[in-house]
């Protein structure tokens, strides 16, 4: 499979509304430890059982030394049982997203749109009492790695596992929630940046080439005195109009992510799903990457 590289376009850039307050980092000597210990992360987020979609990410990148799961391991896609298995092997940090919660707690799906619901009732009753279990063990974010200073792992936003980070607002409020230096989150299911840097937010999308049958990489330097919200997209349902898989990778070394883009069998997926008796939206969406 054929990786090309691409640069970064900038979307937004929103000055600070006014006086705010300001954020103590810590020290830069603890980022440069961090970059010492060469730390290579894997990060998944939004997998819903896709399967293939998993799949193509595992196999698009290796060398990596942690595996990250920020959370909807299950929901929508028609593989709930092989995804789990396929993860929990790894071992690594995980953390619990919505989906996965509404699946262990029947209350929840009150909040969930029908054919959400619908997912969640069939994923509930399709998952073995081993998976269930595994489920049920995964921590609520936020979510650390001793080794890697300044640096939290959630699934919605640093206060509240169900919130967007979709606005300059709820950017700022995740900003004024942690004190980390970097803060990887998924929810969204949209990949990309949030850059805060002398109280300016500015958001970053990946550009990439959408050569057929290809997988993608941009990579991302991160400057020492800028604060990061960091999403890698969505494995099994992106919403930012690329329907390939969605993951990133952080070099710890070279402070720096890799935002990737991987194609997989759509078709087999969307053939699960119909299979499943799952609504037909959830197939049909996945090749819109909507």
């Amino acid at each position: 499979m054929a990786i090309s590289h691409s640069d970064f376009r900038l979307f937004l850039l929103c000055p600070d509304p006014g006086p705010g307050k300001r954020y103590n980092l810590r020290a830069a000597g603890n980022r440069g430890l961090v970059r010492e210990l060469k730390v290579r992360l894997l990060i998944l987020s939004d997998i819903h059982s896709n399967l293939e979609a998993l799949e193509a990410c595992l196999h698009t990148v290796g060398g990596w030394d942690q595996f990250v799961n920020l959370g909807d391991t299950v929901g929508y896609g028609a593989d709930p049982n092989a995804v789990i298995e396929r993860v929990r092997p790894y071992g690594g940090l995980s953390v619990r997203g919505n989906h996965d919660r509404a699946v262990l707690d029947p209350k929840e799906i009150e909040t969930f749109n029908p054919i959400a619901a619908a997912a969640v009732q069939w994923t509930r009753n399709s998952l073995t009492p081993e998976n269930l279990a595994w489920l049920s063990e995964v921590p609520v974010g936020p979510v650390y790695e001793p080794a890697l200073a300044d640096t939290q792992f959630v699934h919605g936003s640093p206060g509240n596992e169900d919130e967007y980070i979709l606005s300059e607002f709820s950017a700022r409020t995740a900003f004024a929630d942690s004190r980390a230096q970097l803060i990887f989150f998924g929810h969204t299911h949209i990949q990309g940046a949030v850059e805060y840097k002398e109280k300016n937010i500015q958001v970053i999308h990946p550009s990439y080439a959408f050569k057929p049958g290809s997988a993608e990489r941009c990579d991302f330097p991160l400057e020492d005195e800028t604060r990061y919200l960091l999403n890698p997209g969505s494995v099994g349902q992106p919403r930012d109009g690329d329907w390939r898989a969605a993951f990133a990778t952080y070099d710890s070394a070279k402070h720096q992510v890799s935002f990737w883009r991987a194609p997989y069998d759509v078709d087999l997926a969307q053939q699960k799903i119909i299979g499943a008796g799952l609504p037909y939206r959830l197939a049909s969406r996945l090749r819109e990457g909507r």
